[in-house]
């Protein structure tokens, strides 16, 4: 790379680190929060929910978005958006105030998302240095989550929760800043935007969410959560039969059917899912088990963390040699096997549960990483400049629906369990299963190959 491209490189990266970090930031300063704005334990999920709803219904609406209108534009919107979130819920002394500026940071990490991935593959030849470029910035995905929750933790402690909101101000005012001067506007072709595909898509991804994340609160079979999953399906089948007969289609089913596109984002969902679950389920387990503090929960990650470092390196070698469904398809099995060895701590703690603890959740995290920038690789390669908005878009949503339906969806099953570590630990289990049939069907779908072929539909 010039130094030029470096430095492009860490400024897309590093406004992707910032949302990274903002999905979990507030994780274990949500009892903290509940005691400074006076929300009741039961409303807490909502300063998690309120961005996660945002981020995926609209992260592929914007990321089309930057293909007709700039992605480099629709870059700085996402940061300016997310500084400004920030700041007001630093300030808020209401609970209202504090889910308002959730939504907006939500409603950044849908613009930036999406157009920092499109303009670092655009900026990229397909190939080892793109792949390099995608294998950074799956360090930085993996390692956001976990370093969001380290920072949460120090943070909460040592200051306060406000500051998990203010340490992302001057990071953002730093890449608005820079942004303009060292990054080339980047779009695709100019067509009419698609308006009924992109009402059905957004509210369908909305109402998906919304009925996912509801269930962890009011069940499965309540009113709320049955309507909103019924909404869901009715949208997205709709969304499918109108691209169908778009004629600019806001995403073309010729790209939505491609093997690397579909087995692609699968194999995305599944170890985003599954992996932000796990955190959740650790996190649980660490404080409610363990008794540990939120400092020491975050440090308990710091392994997990750096070997999500140490996989983004590695990752794009593997790819070069082995191919992306080895790599996909592969650390999907490892992320699965880790996780259930996860099932083998105890019941009451001790050591010898924490060493395993941290032993299979660092395995782990080489695992998801590289099943992170498989998946990026995968689910990017072989399409035009124009449709990288398209394809980043598309990427960009299945991460935010991913993060967002794992832990209610494992929440459910370690209640249904029971209480305690047994329902943790079958959770962990059922997490474990699912990933491995993602490895599988990532396998058999993709085919042989070292990279899928451009021409694969």
């Amino acid at each position: 790379m010039t130094s030029r491209q470096r430095l492009v490189l860490v400024l897309l990266l590093g406004s992707q680190f910032m949302i990274s970090v903002d999905f979990s930031i507030l994780n274990v300063a949500l009892p903290a929060i509940g005691r400074g704005l006076h929300m009741a334990t039961v409303d807490l999920q909502w300063v998690t929910t309120a961005m996660m709803l945002p981020s995926a219904g609209f992260a592929l609406l914007f990321g089309r978005l930057g293909d007709l209108l700039g992605r480099r534009r629709m870059l700085i919107v996402g940061m300016a958006l997310l500084a400004a979130g920030s700041l007001v819920g630093g300030i808020a002394q209401e609970p209202a105030v504090l889910l308002a500026a959730r939504v907006v940071q939500g409603l950044a990490a849908a613009a930036a998302t999406p157009a920092a991935l499109a303009l670092l593959t655009a900026s990229m030849p397909e190939g080892p240095l793109r792949d390099r470029a995608l294998g950074l910035n799956g360090t930085v995905l993996g390692s956001g989550f976990v370093v969001g929750a380290l920072c949460g933790g120090l943070l909460t402690d040592l200051l306060s929760w406000r500051w998990a909101f203010f340490v992302n101000i001057p990071v953002a005012a730093v890449i608005l800043a820079a942004v303009p001067a060292l990054v080339a506007e980047s779009r695709g072709a100019r067509v009419r935007l698609d308006l009924p595909g992109a009402a059905t898509v957004t509210t369908g991804l909305l109402a998906l969410v919304f009925g996912v994340t509801s269930a962890a609160q009011y069940g499965w079979g309540s009113p709320w959560t049955l309507v909103a999953l019924g909404a869901a399906v009715v949208l997205l089948a709709a969304f499918w039969l109108i691209e169908l007969r778009s004629a600019a289609p806001l995403a073309p089913v010729r790209v939505l059917a491609r093997r690397t596109v579909k087995y692609g984002n699968l194999g995305g969902l599944v170890t985003f899912a599954m992996e932000s679950g796990v955190c959740f389920l650790l996190t649980l387990y660490l404080q409610k088990v363990l008794g540990q503090n939120p400092m020491e929960t975050g440090l308990t990650f710091c392994g997990l963390g750096g070997m999500c470092i140490v996989g983004g390196m590695v990752a794009p070698r593997l790819i070069g040699r082995f191919g992306n469904r080895a790599v996909l398809a592969g650390g999907l099995a490892l992320q699965a096997v880790s996780t259930a060895a996860l099932a083998l701590t105890g019941s009451h703690g001790g050591t010898g549960a924490l060493l395993v603890l941290l032993a299979a959740s660092t395995a782990g995290g080489f695992g998801h990483v590289s099943a992170i920038v498989g998946y990026m690789v995968t689910a990017t390669s072989g399409l035009p400049a124009a449709e990288q908005g398209l394809a980043t878009g598309l990427a960009s949503m299945t991460q935010q629906v991913g993060v967002t339906v794992g832990i209610p969806v494992l929440s459910a099953v370690a209640t249904a369990a029971g209480a305690g570590a047994s329902g943790l630990h079958t959770a962990l289990l059922v997490d474990a299963a699912v990933v491995l049939a993602g490895s599988a069907a990532v396998a058999v779908g993709l085919g042989r190959g070292r990279r899928a072929p451009v021409s694969a539909a």
